[in-house]
Order: C-alpha cells, then structure tokens, then sequence
C-alpha cells in the first residue's frame, strides 16, 4: 500500500490546483487521472473566454490547462496517468486500476474529490422516438469535432441552452454547418448571458424558450423532430407541435456531479446540487475526504473552479499534517429562502476571518435585493438589477457576525 498526505482524485482545473495548493503547504501529493493527460474538459475547449478573473487575460481551455501543468511540473506532485479510481473509503484507502501498476490501494492522510461532471444523455430525459444515428450530447459533439475533426451534422437542433450547448452553436456555424434553432424548456437560459449573445445573437440563431423536442425520427440516421410549446407545468402542448427538418441532435440538458465512487463512503450528498455537503473548506461530512470544482457543485467559469480548488487542497494538506484550523467547536448550517435554489458551503464553522457563500437562484429577477440573515438579523444586503440562474452569484460574511443558521433569500 503506497501512502501519502493528499490523494487528488481527478487531474482537470479542479485537480491540478487543488494538488498545487496541497504542494505548496508541505504535503506529499498524489494526482490522479484517467486519461492520458491532464486538463480534463478543457482539452477540448478551443474556444477563448477562460482565465479572465485568474490571469487577468482571456485564454482558450488548452493555454488555461497548460499554465497549471507548468505550474504543477515545478512542484513534487506524483502523477498518475491512465488511472481510475474505483472507490474511496472513509479511513483515506483509495483503490485504484491502472494500466501499469495493475490494482493498487493507496492511502493518504487527506482526499480531494475533483473528478468534474458528466452529461444527461438521450435516455436520462426519456427522449422519445426512434434511435437514429446523430443524436449527440453537446460535449461528445465537441470532442468529436475539436480533437477527433468529425463534423457531426450538417442541420443541427440544440435541446438546452445551457454554456456548452450555447458555445456548440457557434461553433457548429463556424465550421459550416446550419444551426436551425436552440430549444429551451426553460422560460429563461441557463447559460451565461455573455454566451447568449456571442453564440446566438451575433449568429443570428433562434432560441425558443418553454419548448421541448416531443420526439425524433428517422432510420438509420435522424431526419428531423417534433417540438412543442410547454404549458405552466413544463409538459408539451402537443396540439401546436411543429416539425422541423435536421439531420443532427446535440443535448445541452444538465451536467451531473461524478460522485459514484462515493457509494459506501459514508459522504453526505446534497440532493439539489448532486455533490458533497461541505463546510467552509471544502471538507465532506467523512473528516479528511475534501470536494472542489465540478464534482462538487456545476460552476459556469473556470476560474472559479480554480480558486475553491485551492481552498480545498491547502485545507486537505492542513488536515493531513495535522494542523487544521481550530474553531470554537460550533458549526452552523447554511440554507435558502425564497428566490434561492441552493447555496454552498451548507455548513460554516465559527471562527475567525471571512466566509463567502455561493449561491444560484432558481428563476430570472429583475430590481432584486439579495439577503443574507442570521437569527433575524440581516448580515448582508445588496440590490441588483437582475440575477439569473446560469451565473454564480455569492455574498462575503465575517465569521464573527455569525451565530446561528445563516439564510440567503431574495427580497422581490
């Protein structure tokens, strides 16, 4: 059994910066990856729009990946390539398959959780009709055509409006192909706006929100689908379906935390959010089992990803060489109240320093003021001209000001 202060699970943004923080506390570091090479989805991320809060400049997914692969070359993090983690135990054992070391239990003092997120498929929405070829979620369609060169489609419909399929639509366009619509079932994106008006505004690609593919047909391959409008309670009026021609389908319907390996753990999951519950630093309810990035809660900019990942990692390091921060013995819960879908972290130690929470709403609201209350005193207040659910939105607390439950609502 090989040992070591922190095993990172996960070799994307979240884990390569999770594992550079642990380094740079005095840990010994094990990263690993199931791929070939490190980066994650950023690999295949060649459009620009990464790094503008964490370098100061706009970078493609690849240049972003590889500032931390330098970054992590200069540190004495162990790689671990080609590896799959099987499962993770509550005593800090990770198994793990890999091709050259065959099965291995490794154990560490402390466990980052990064493995990022996977997409709903065709069957995971209950898609109905035929099973052509050239339905795709938006992910496979943009490996296939930013690394493997493969043009999925020449007549494309986008089911979802979240960031990828979104960034999909261009892309799509650019590389010669028509773009019929994106349909959102949704009466609002969940994209971000930036997006909304990069990829379909400047394109000219019509988006009809409150609307669902009711079925697809064709055989072998797709040759078109049936969408509808949705009433109040999101199911399809089929009485105005329409048809439409196309010969491809992308899916942009929802991102799911990879947390399967956490089966037996004993980690708490959030039933909103899919991830680990945490507390300020990032730790799951198994002491010395951390979570970051994607796996933990679906962000929508990198950056972001990157600095809670070193939140986690340098407090994983902290834990294992046994000098986790001290607290008062006393911990709170973080909850939601009206506007707010979830928040995180759901516990908050008391303490000294600050804590920022994040959170996203569950609808678009305009003239808005965000709230955040403990024991009915308001900790934090803030008006906004609109908040939505595709962007991260997050308030700063002192850790001093805390004494209870805190809440996070809007006031409408």
């Amino acid at each position: 059994m090989k040992r070591f202060d922190v095993l990172v699970i996960g070799g994307g943004p979240a884990g390569m910066a999770a594992a550079i923080a642990a380094s740079k506390k005095g840990a010994s570091v094990l990263l690993l990856e199931r791929d070939v090479r490190l980066g994650g989805i950023l690999n295949q991320c060649i459009h620009a729009g990464f790094g503008l809060h964490y370098f100061g400049e706009e970078l493609t997914g690849p240049e972003y990946a590889d500032r931390f692969e330098k970054r992590l070359a200069e540190t004495n993090v162990e790689v671990m390539l080609g590896a799959m983690a099987l499962s993770v135990g509550s005593d800090g054992e990770v198994v793990a398959l890999s091709p050259e070391e065959g099965l291995v239990h490794l154990h560490a003092g402390a466990v980052v959780l990064a493995m990022g997120c996977r997409e709903r498929t065709a069957g995971a929405i209950a898609l109905a009709g035929t099973r052509p070829a050239g339905i795709y979620t938006a992910g496979m369609a943009q490996k296939m055509c930013n690394i493997e060169g493969y043009l999925v489609g020449k007549r494309i419909v986008i089911l979802g409006s979240g960031d990828i399929g979104l960034i999909m639509a261009r892309r799509m366009t650019l590389e010669g192909a028509h773009v019929e619509r994106v349909i959102e079932l949704m009466p609002y994106s969940g994209g971000l706006k930036r997006n909304i008006v990069q990829c379909l505004e400047d394109f000219g690609i019509p988006i009809d929100y409150s609307h669902t593919v009711t079925r697809v047909v064709g055989k072998p391959r797709m040759e078109g689908l049936y969408y509808a409008p949705v009433d109040e309670n999101r199911r399809p009026v089929l009485s105005e379906e329409k048809f439409i021609e196309c010969d491809c389908l992308l899916l942009s319907v929802g991102l799911i935390p990879e947390n399967d390996i956490l089966t037996g753990s004993g980690v708490e999951l959030s039933r909103v959010t899919s991830g680990a519950v945490v507390d300020e630093n990032r730790m799951t309810t198994v002491p010395g089992v951390f979570s970051c990035g994607n796996v933990l809660h679906v962000h929508d900019l990198v950056d972001n990803v990157s600095h809670e990942s070193e939140i986690a990692g340098a407090a994983a390091a902290d834990y294992a060489l046994g000098r986790a921060p001290k607290t008062e013995g006393k911990t709170y819960g973080v909850t939601v109240g009206k506007g707010v879908r979830y928040a995180l972290p759901q516990r908050v130690h008391a303490g000294d320093g600050e804590v920022e929470i994040f959170f996203r709403t569950d609808n678009v609201y305009k003239g808005c003021k965000v709230v955040a209350e403990c024991g009915g005193r308001t900790l934090w207040s803030k008006k906004r001209m609109i908040v939505a659910p595709g962007e991260m939105e997050k308030v700063t607390l002192r850790k001093s000001d805390i004494d209870g439950d805190v809440v996070v609502r809007l006031e409408l």
